[in-house]
């Protein structure tokens, strides 16, 4: 077994399904899914629109439960964490980063990407330290006092990566993260990717874009409900 097949993985999908219901109407968006994330991958989910791509994030996220299986973070079902275990488990350990970047516009760069510390109880001098190290990290440290309004798309992006990484998470979920942005800016941010998936989280990339998928060390599609990898 090579190295990479000893790690323990960072999330497991078990058999995971999804089915919404409208009374008597039932939608299976997901079934049968099946999916291991290791250490420091970068992995692209694809499929066309309404495949069921941001239903999976927000599976493997915590943010939804399933109808049927489980997703395992840390060997624990995030499905039966109480509401309190599971925000911590999401604070502690995933980073979140979407197309819009959901920066809170009265609170600079710094105040922003500290936000997750200061949750977590750390103290206010240390978050704003370890939120200025994690802003020079992604190249936005002469931006630490300027408000989201002040910056560009693509300052807005590298902030919420920022702040998707100053807790040290295990795994960051992405959906479109270069989706309202211009090539120069997009570019900027697949960079980050490569680098940061090579020294510290593993990603899990939800995208349209077939060179944002050919950037990642693996591809998985969606189609008809069921995840599998594409070659």
């Amino acid at each position: 077994m090579n190295e990479a097949g000893m790690k323990e993985a960072v999330l497991r999908c078990e058999n995971l399904g999804r089915v919404y219901s409208d009374g008597d109407h039932h939608v299976q968006v997901l079934e049968g899914v099946e999916f291991t994330l290791l250490p420091g991958e970068t992995v692209a989910v694809v499929g066309a629109s309404g495949s069921g791509k941001s239903t999976l994030l927000n599976l493997l996220g915590g943010l939804d439960d399933p109808s049927t299986g489980r997703v395992l973070m840390a060997g624990q079902d995030i499905a039966r964490l109480d509401e309190r275990a599971r925000c911590r488990l999401r604070n502690e350990r995933m980073g979140f980063v979407y197309q819009f970047h959901h920066l809170l516009p009265e609170f600079d760069a710094g105040e922003n990407v500290a936000m997750p510390l200061l949750i977590a109880g750390a103290g206010r001098r240390e978050a704003s330290r370890r939120a200025a190290a994690i802003l020079e990290r992604v190249g936005m440290g002469h931006r630490l006092t300027h408000r989201p309004g002040q910056l560009s798309g693509g300052e807005r992006q590298r902030v919420a990566i920022a702040r998707a990484l100053v807790a040290g998470p295990d795994v960051v979920l992405m959906d479109e993260p270069t989706g309202n942005l211009d090539p120069d800016s997009a570019a900027q941010v697949l960079a980050l990717i490569d680098e940061l998936g090579r020294e510290q989280a593993a990603f899990v990339v939800v995208t349209h874009d077939p060179a944002i998928a050919a950037r990642m060390h693996r591809t998985l599609e969606l189609v008809q409900g069921r995840l599998q990898e594409r070659q």
